[in-house]
């Protein structure tokens, strides 16, 4: 893994065309809110599998007024070129190029590990287990590449079934018990690259330092591994008649707990959510630097504002040194403390300026 060293935006949300270089170790953007601080970040969650930090169609990428189309490209360090965005012919289709050749989406994971903090996370704990589950997918996927595959060919052979299900009378049999099967295979891979991503976790939260940023206990809830085939051919019936799958790892569940209060995290202040949520991603990022030889890209998205100036200086001293960490705030000031040869810009109405 590596860090990005030029970043350059093409039709992309509010920006026409944009170029920056950065190094290692800081990025900084600061500015009023609406000027395209975010779709920076978003520009650079899109160098790994995925649908980018908001999670929205492609589509809704592309700049209103613009050619219809967009890029998002990068150089690394190493002098690999990376690049994603679509044409106006076909919006709804991701094209990926590596090195100017055509690749997958998922190739994208084997050249980047990028995680990130929005607002939108905040609720992570008391909304849907679906968010949740992305969340520990993403931490899964920094660890193991392969991970993307499993999810893409399971919910592929999932959509399928569901398909079949609908006229479950006339349905294929055949067809039906080898989608069942490429779904028990690639859902316990899910499922235990789950487990593994949790337990190796605990163990790193167990050695993170004694901060201000409380420590969780993590556990995998909803549906446990066992016999998924011989499971989804015996509920064909109550499959069908309910409409979609109703057992596999698309139903597991993250659960969070607070390990000093010994309380559901959902139960939490909206400030200790904060701190448990931004305590697992600082966690995770020094498992991967352990296991992958190098830490992830971060990107905390207006974090700094949330923190107490506590909790903002234990931040920023967790975070020097390790890798690159691209950070927003709506003033500049937010950033007091960050020393080193942070690449600092400004960002205003769609434009980016050194600061």
């Amino acid at each position: 893994m590596t860090a990005v060293t030029r970043l350059s935006l093409n039709d992309f949300r509010n920006y026409r065309d944009a170029l920056i270089e950065v190094a290692d170790g800081f990025v900084l953007l600061s500015g009023p809110n609406g000027a395209g601080k975010t779709n920076v970040l978003e520009a650079v969650s899109l160098l790994s599998p995925g649908r980018g930090l908001r999670q929205v169609p492609i589509a809704e990428m592309a700049r209103s007024g613009g050619s219809g189309s967009f890029a998002v490209a990068a150089r690394l360090s190493g002098e690999t070129e990376i690049g994603t965005g679509t044409v106006a012919s076909s919006p709804e289709r991701r094209q990926v190029r590596i090195n100017g050749a055509p690749s997958s989406v998922n190739g994208l994971s084997e050249w980047l590990s990028v995680l990130w903090l929005t607002p939108a996370m905040d609720r992570l704990f008391t909304e849907s287990a679906g968010g949740r589950r992305r969340f520990l997918d993403r931490l899964t996927l920094a660890l193991e590449p392969g991970h993307a595959h499993h999810a893409a060919r399971y919910e592929a052979a999932m959509r399928s079934r569901n398909k079949l299900l609908g006229d479950l009378g006339a349905a294929d049999v055949a067809w039906l018990s080898a989608l069942e099967a490429q779904m028990a295979e690639h859902g316990m891979a899910l499922s235990v690259a789950r487990d593994r991503t949790i337990s190796a976790l605990s163990e790193a939260i167990a050695g993170l330092p004694n901060d201000d940023f409380p420590r969780a206990t993590l556990a995998l809830e909803g549906w446990e591994a066992g016999d998924l085939a011989q499971s989804l051919q015996a509920n064909r019936n109550r499959d069908a008649a309910a409409g979609r799958t109703t057992e596999g790892p698309h139903r597991q569940d993250l659960q969070v707990t607070d390990l000093a209060k010994s309380q559901p995290a959902a139960r939490g202040s909206t400030g200790e959510q904060k701190a448990l949520l931004l305590g697992l991603v600082l966690a995770h990022g020094e498992l991967v630097a352990a296991r992958r030889g190098a830490p992830p890209i971060l990107l905390l998205d207006e974090v700094a504002a949330h923190l107490d100036p506590t909790r903002r200086a234990v931040l920023f001293a967790r975070l020097e040194g390790r890798g690159q960490v691209w950070m927003t705030a709506t003033e500049a000031a937010l950033f007091d403390g960050i020393g080193g040869e942070a690449s600092r810009f400004h960002v205003e109405a769609g434009t980016i300026f050194a600061a």
